[in-house]
């Protein structure tokens, strides 16, 4: 982090923000290791809360742009998901699930590829935690983060639309789960690692559109990065107090 930031001075920035997610809110140190980063790259270390994070994805997928209808934003990450759910004149409301790709594969899948009884116990089980999303009716669901990313890299005829359908999704769990997770990794140009836990994560966002009644998620390359640097350029240094107005969106 050090070196990132004397790249961006070096390249001119003026202003640097780091967050920190979900594996350093679980770290047992770290206070400590939020103050080491500052120490030595002159930068503070904003470790984010559930909402916070949740805001940050919302933001970068409306890029400011105030909320006309009411959306739901996904983001399906190793250890834990996080939904957002905005409407026009509402409190935005943010949820932390305990389901994650790595985490579901670690429980549920000691198989490479998953057996079909093994891809039934992570089916139960992210339903049964994604039951616990928030309530809403969106008019439209947005998933970001690299899971959903991922699963575009299987399905070439996404390229057009950036859609994931869940006909889509069981087509590329199927694709996931007929060879080993290298052999996948090399035919989809996929990480190994990602190649692995990525038919968890499908899993994941089934679950999550069968929990909403819906049939498509659009996917975003745009998310919490996005979602960060707009809140520290819009409303400077006190950017994490003001979350809860930016949500709402200020290009009217």
């Amino acid at each position: 982090l050090a070196t990132y930031a004397e790249t961006a001075r070096r390249l001119g920035a003026r202003d640097i923000t780091f967050v920190g997610t979900e594996p350093i809110r679980r770290a047992a140190d770290a206070a400590a290791l939020a103050h080491e980063i500052e120490a030595r790259a002159g930068v503070p270390l904003h470790v984010l809360d559930h909402h916070e994070e949740g805001i940050l994805n919302l933001l970068g997928v409306t890029m400011g742009r105030a909320i006309r209808h009411e959306l739901v934003v996904v983001d399906i990450g190793g250890g834990s998901s996080e939904v957002v759910v905005a409407a026009p004149g509402r409190r935005t409301t943010t949820e932390g699930l305990r389901v994650g790709s790595a985490r579901l594969t670690q429980d549920h899948a000691q198989s490479d590829p998953p057996t079909q009884a093994e891809i039934e116990s992570m089916r139960d089980e992210a339903s049964r935690i994604v039951a616990g999303a928030p309530e809403a009716s969106p008019a439209e669901l947005v998933a970001v983060g690299g899971t959903a990313s991922n699963l575009l890299r299987v399905l070439p005829a996404t390229a057009v639309d950036r859609v994931l359908t869940r006909r889509r999704i069981a087509i590329a769990l199927a694709m996931l789960t007929v060879e080993p997770s290298a052999e996948a990794a090399t035919r989809h140009m996929l990480r190994p690692t990602r190649a692995r836990i990525l038919p968890a994560g499908a899993v994941i966002v089934d679950a999550i559109l069968e929990r909403y009644g819906a049939d498509r998620v659009r996917v975003s390359d745009e998310g919490i990065r996005e979602g960060a640097v707009l809140a520290a350029a819009f409303a400077g240094a006190s950017w994490r107090d003001r979350l809860e107005t930016l949500a709402a969106g200020w290009d009217r």
